[in-house]
């Protein structure tokens, strides 16, 4: 519908949604033809799906379809190798959690659930008939996944779960409960952490293992978490689990120890540093096409030298995010990337993305806290990307245990 314009409202809305390729110091200008034909796919991907995610964030609604999309394009491969599976390098993986994150929040955890954490756990624990079965209809998002490793009580003490697994017979029961766990109620399957307590198996003593648990099994409950003011546009589940039997080779025989857990979010974690570096691409983006576009005092707003300063600081943030992740994504194919590393940059890229949603917020003054201006809603996901795969206080103990040589956990 055309605009006609009237005193006091000559301009409708502002278009500051397109994509601006925003690279001030040529980080990506040498990125392989094959990364970039991945990258590309998912430029493609959120052109095609970012006009309804306004309204399913607002609605708090969640379109399975997207999930199975993001798989009909290959999408969910972060940089693992196997068999029957298409390969994406730590590079190529990273520009597709920048690029899905830069549309989208909701669609950023989507991948990070259904590859980082659910199909890596699967690659590098399962056994060769649990990764013929389930690694190819996961990877293309034919069936949806969930890793379950937080607890109602534990969150950032996870080590200490308390979801038990005992064997009776040939089958092994869970019991327990999960909270914040994506795709924990849609369908599909889940990645349980569970600690082994039945001393009859010689993994009873306080070991954690991980099963493989159908969502339609019997005492299996999940139920959308709602009221969520950040990642409304993806369903994560608290679960509960009360006798839920599963058979005796559910349970991934690579896994053995906490250990283990630690070891698939010490991987995605680089995956959250890239995910912060697209919302804060969305916002610094958006701050400048609207200084571009928005008129006050007689001039744009990019004429203002207070609005040029804050641009640049902007840019000066993002700009070492960027930094931080191709080089985390190099040290990463040469194999030299230390989870430590990766901790860094998920701790200086959160909260430089924090600071950018705040500036690119206040510059857009009241329209800022519209969603169709995108920033609000890039705001609100960081707080949760903040978050989750460790929050900054254990990041920082992670990395100041490493650098001190002393734990300062309690």
């Amino acid at each position: 519908m055309s605009h006609t314009p009237v005193p006091g409202e000559r301009v409708a809305g502002y278009d500051v949604s397109d994509r601006l390729d925003t690279d001030y110091y040529a980080v990506f200008a040498d990125v392989p033809a094959a990364d970039r034909a991945v990258w590309d796919r998912a430029k493609a991907f959120v052109d095609e799906v970012l006009p309804r995610m306004d309204g399913l964030w607002d609605r708090g609604d969640y379109d399975l379809d997207l999930a199975r999309r993001l798989g009909e394009l290959d999408l969910y491969n972060d940089g693992l190798v196997h068999d029957g599976l298409g390969y994406s390098s730590p590079l190529a993986a990273g520009l597709v959690n920048m690029e899905i994150s830069r549309g989208d929040g909701s669609l950023g955890t989507i991948v990070a659930v259904q590859g980082g954490l659910a199909l890596r756990s699967l690659a590098l624990f399962g056994s060769d008939a649990q990764k013929s079965r389930h690694l190819r209809p996961i990877a293309r998002g034919e069936v949806l996944a969930a890793f379950a490793l937080t607890e109602p009580d534990h969150g950032s003490d996870s080590v200490s779960l308390e979801t038990e697994a005992r064997r009776d017979g040939d089958d092994w029961v869970l019991n327990g409960a999960k909270k914040w766990i994506g795709n924990g109620s849609s369908g599909g399957v889940t990645v349980v952490w569970a600690r082994v307590v039945d001393p009859s198996d010689p993994e009873h003593d306080g070991k954690v293992r991980a099963f493989l648990v159908p969502q339609e099994t019997p005492g299996y409950t999940g139920r959308a978490i709602l009221g969520k003011a950040s990642l409304r546009a993806i369903h994560q589940a608290h679960i509960t689990m009360t006798d839920v039997r599963v058979p005796r080779d559910a349970v991934l025989p690579g896994t053995h120890s906490f250990k283990d857990a630690s070891t698939v979010l010490y991987s995605t974690r680089s995956g959250v540093a890239w995910s912060a570096l697209g919302h804060a691409t969305a916002c610094y983006e958006a701050a400048l096409s609207y200084s571009q576009q928005r008129v006050q005092f007689g001039k744009r707003l990019a004429a203002f030298q207070m609005v040029q300063e804050r641009l640049t600081q902007m840019l000066d943030e993002l700009t070492a995010m960027q930094l931080y992740c191709r080089h985390m994504a190099d040290l990463e194919t040469a194999g030299r990337l230390r989870p430590t590393q990766a901790s860094l940059a998920k701790y200086h890229n959160t909260r430089a993305a924090r600071r950018i949603a705040a500036v690119a917020r206040d510059l857009l003054g009241g329209n800022g806290i519209l969603l169709e201006n995108r920033v609000m809603q890039h705001m609100a996901d960081i707080e949760a990307i903040h978050t989750y795969e460790g929050t900054e206080s254990v990041q920082a103990l992670l990395i100041g245990r490493d650098i001190t040589g002393v734990g300062a956990f309690a």
